[in-house]
Order: structure tokens, then sequence, then C-alpha cells
């Protein structure tokens, strides 16, 4: 699975914080069900963001956006800068994160983002910043070194902000997935500054299923559609091998869809519908989220793309999932895990919006893997048993074998298993091992241990030993640190301080989970 980049006075930030808490929740989300590995009973002193409705979260936004001038001048900000708010987050314990783009004389600022925190008096506690860097560059008028088509803007996230051309060329990756390279270049050199690709990919093989399954689907005429109305109105649409567009609204007579094999097209729709749901459900339950932008509002998924494409991918501009059928065009990538790495993909761009290149691409990647190894588990499914194997049901090397390990990420033959000063320039599907096994370890601990019938002996690069804390505890802890505290250009080092903070936030800064947190991050040599 590929990662996804998305194509982002103290008096006065006292008056916003009074006005972004307003529809917000301060109780305590619900947790999903205990599963193994939770060694501890602790409870967080502060939960999962929770929003009373989508138009309350709106109007926190809304708030924000209007003191967003005031808070410029309260950070300092040059007087050509502006803010713009992207996402409003309150802990339980009043503290708000308040998530904000910025722009430079009228231009996009790319790696320019930055977060505040605000205690629950108004008082600014601290700020998150993609980089220290001062936002200047000595004009935006300079004379244009590359195509005509190309978007002027502010590049800061290669350290002293350069004024830039952004152009996007569309084509198609090697294994058929469509491509959007985004390619900043100097605009008064023509230098090439930074690229990535904009469009992420799932895992590939064949064979998808989770048994029976019930479904949300809504009446229309005489059948039914595969419209989920429970869930933001999520729909399933079949592409019938073309590369573009929604295709069809998949539709039923009887509301029986599929039989379970990839010779009914109806199949690798039931299992895309019953991903996205479960995903869903998981970050409402789990992470206290309505939905991948927490407005309520649904993706929608599109299935049979292409001729014999082993692929699946989001694209954060049609906000949607896309999968392929496989080699033999009947076994979809639909598996459950993959659906959950997809839409955690969305979940990222909506929050940190990790840049999907070098060690940040790696943390991209490696929190799609995270969530949707936790939405399995989350699932209680007894067809697709909760494991922490990467597409282990797609058999995407044809063997039986799972596509990434997270236990000991090199057993795939690529990935890394520990930090070093070469990781970041590894392909993001490889680098990501070094978050995959920090997780590992974070919920599980080292050492040789069977979890679901699923055996695995996990190292740590010191020979250090790790005590676990729970999968539920370390998802927790990922996503404060991800929506809180990680910027567009977070870097593993940066994770670790991020992840630290965030279980700081939740336990305590003498608690068991903390010392856990940078005793796995030791363990896979991030300092």
């Amino acid at each position: 699975m590929t990662p996804h980049m998305n194509t982002r006075r103290a008096a006065a930030l006292a008056a916003v914080a009074a006005m972004v808490v307003v529809g917000v929740q301060t109780g305590a989300a619900n947790a999903s069900p205990n599963t193994p590995g939770d060694g501890s009973s602790a409870s967080p002193r502060t939960t999962s963001p929770a929003f009373s409705s989508a138009s309350a979260r709106m109007s926190a936004i809304k708030s924000a956006q209007t003191e967003a001038s005031s808070t410029a001048g309260a950070l300092a900000l040059g007087s050509k800068e502006k803010l713009i708010v992207r996402d409003v987050i309150k802990d339980a314990n009043g503290t708000v994160h308040t998530r904000y783009e910025r722009t430079y004389a009228g231009l996009p600022v790319l790696g320019g983002d930055l977060v505040t925190h605000t205690a629950s008096n108004g008082k600014l506690k601290s700020v998150t910043r993609a980089t220290k860097a001062k936002i200047s560059v000595p004009s935006t008028t300079a004379k244009i070194k590359t195509a005509a088509a190309a978007r002027k803007v502010i590049w800061a996230g290669g350290g002293k902000p350069v004024l830039a051309l952004e152009t996007v060329k569309t084509g198609v990756q090697k294994d058929g997935t469509p491509s959007r390279v985004h390619t900043l270049t100097d605009a008064t050199t023509g230098k090439k500054l930074h690229s990535y690709e904009a469009v992420e990919t799932a895992g590939v093989g064949n064979s998808q299923y989770s048994g029976k399954v019930d479904l949300s689907t809504t009446e229309s005429g005489s059948g039914f559609e595969l419209t989920d109305g429970d869930r933001g109105g999520h729909k399933t649409y079949d592409l019938n091998q073309g590369e573009s567009g929604t295709g069809d609204l998949v539709t039923d007579d009887d509301n029986t869809w599929g039989d379970g094999t990839g010779n009914d097209r109806q199949t690798a729709a039931v299992d895309a519908h019953y991903g996205a749901a479960v995903t869903w459900d998981f970050y409402k339950s789990a992470l206290g989220r309505d939905g991948i932008a927490g407005d309520g509002k649904a993706a929608y998924s599109r299935v049979h793309y292409g001729d014999a494409y082993v692929n699946a991918f989001w694209d954060d501009s049609c906000f949607c999932m896309t999968y392929g059928d496989g080699a033999d065009n009947k076994s979809a990538l639909t598996g459950l895990d993959v659906a959950g790495h997809e839409m955690s993909h969305g979940l990222t761009a909506a929050t940190a919006n990790l840049d999907y290149v070098g060690e940040s691409g790696g943390l991209n990647e490696a929190t799609s893997d995270i969530l949707g190894t936790s939405v399995e588990f989350f699932a209680d499914n007894a067809t697709d048993v909760g494991d922490y194997l990467i597409g282990e049901k797609i058999d995407i090397n044809g063997d039986g074998t799972p596509l990434r390990y997270m236990d000991k990420p090199s057993k795939d033959g690529g990935s890394a298993d520990y930090w070093d000063s070469s990781v970041g320039d590894l392909d993001v599907h490889y680098s990501s091992g070094v978050a995959n096994h920090f997780f590992y370890l974070l919920s599980e601990g080292s050492g040789a241990k069977t979890i679901n019938g699923v055996d695995y002996d996990s190292p740590t690069s010191d020979g250090s030993t790790v005590t676990g804390i729970g999968r539920d505890k370390a998802v927790q802890i990922w996503y404060k640190a991800l929506s809180e505290y990680m910027t567009s250009t977070t870097d593993y080092a940066a994770a670790r301080v991020a992840t630290e903070k965030a279980a700081t936030d939740l336990y305590g800064a003498d608690s068991a989970e903390l010392a856990s947190v940078s005793a796995a991050w030791s363990g896979v040599n991030v300092s």
C-alpha cells in the first residue's frame, strides 16, 4: 500500500480558545473492545476529540478563522502572512489544538503548516511548526523559469523559503495506477526543489473476503443500492474496468449481495463497502472522529478498476478509494486491512498531511498500516482475524505470505527494521518499517509470542527489552500525535517527540505508557 500525499497576542489567543470550544464535547469517546496485548488498565487523562455534530465542528473552525489575523499577530508572523484554519481539536482537559496552513503575499506556503496548543484558560502553551524558518522571499514577481501552467507558491519545506512554481504531471504508473506528480522548481533559477506522487496505492495480490457480513444499504425504487445512510452516505461504484469517473452505483434486487467469489461482480463491492463501514466505525468508536475529515461526510469506493490491475489506491482529489481486480480479474484487492489502510491515507491528509516522500512519507505509509491493522482487530471478524501482518488476505506474493510484517519489517525483503541516516532514501513502503516496528513494540513488546494464532518474534536494535502497553493505548497515542503534533515535514526524530508529547498528555509525565513510548523508539534506533 502506498501512502498518500495531499495535492496545507496572548489575549487574542484567549479569545480564540474561548470561541473554538463551542459545540465541542468534553466527555470520553467510546473505547474499542479490549484486545490481546492490553497490559495496563490505567485510563488516559484526556480522550479523543469529539464534536456534538459536524456543524459544531465547522462552527469551531469558522470561529478560529475569524480570529486568525489576531493569532498571526500573537505568533509574530510577518505582515504578509495569513493563517488558514484546517482543523480544531479540543481535549477533555480543555486544551485546544488548532491546525493552520499559511499564505505569504497571497501565495500558498507549502511546508509552512503549524499547530497552536492553547490551554483551557486561553494561554498559548506551545506551537508545533513544520518549519522554524521565517517566511520571507525577496520578491513574489520573479521571472518565471518554467511552464506557464505552473502555480506560484512559496516552498518552505527545504529550509530557507523560496519562491517556487508547482507543476502537476498526470499519467500512469508502471503498474497501471493513475499518476499525478507534483514538482516544485525555483521560480528564478528553474532548479528542481521537491517532487512527490499524489496518488497513493495499496497492495498487490489476490483473494479478499471477510465471510458473511451485514451491509448498510438504501432502498431505491424496486431494489437496493450500496449507499450507507448510517455512515455519511458512503457509496460503492462499479467502474466496469474503466479508469475514470465513478462508473455505476452498485444495485441489487433482493438486498443479498455477491456470492463470496470473484465470479460474481458484486463480491468486490461487498468487501469494499464493508471495509469502509468498519473503518468509519473504528474512527468513531476508538478515535472519536466522525469520518475521514471529521465532518461527517463520507468518501466513496470504486471497484473493478482497469484490466487485471493488481493494486488499490486512495486519491484525495476525488476523496475516494479505488480497487483493482488482481491479475486474474477475479481477485479484488479489497481486504479489510487494505480498506482501512486506504481510508487512513485520507485521514492523514486531513490532519498532519505528511509529505509522501522521505521520512515523512514513511510515516504517512506507516500510519495507514497502523490504522488498517487496528481496523482489522476492531472488526473482530472470525474469517479475517486481527493480526500484525499487512495484506495477508490478498496473497500479494502468490505464496500465502503477507505484504508487510510489523513485528520484524525486514522479513518482506526490503523494509527497514531500524532507523539510520539512509532510511529517508528508501521507497516509502520500506521506510515505513521503522514506524510499523515501533508500533508493534509499543503495543505488544519485544520477544517471541503468539497472538490470535500467529507467531511473532520482535527484536530491538540494541537488544533491549520493551514492554508493550496494548494496542488500544498505542493507537490513541499515535492518533493524538498525528492529529495534534505532527506536521507535513515531520521526520522520525520529530515523530518520537510528537508521540512522547501525546503520551504525556494522555497518561502523564511519570507514566509507564510514556516510558514504553521512549523505549520502543530507542528499540528501533530513533533518538
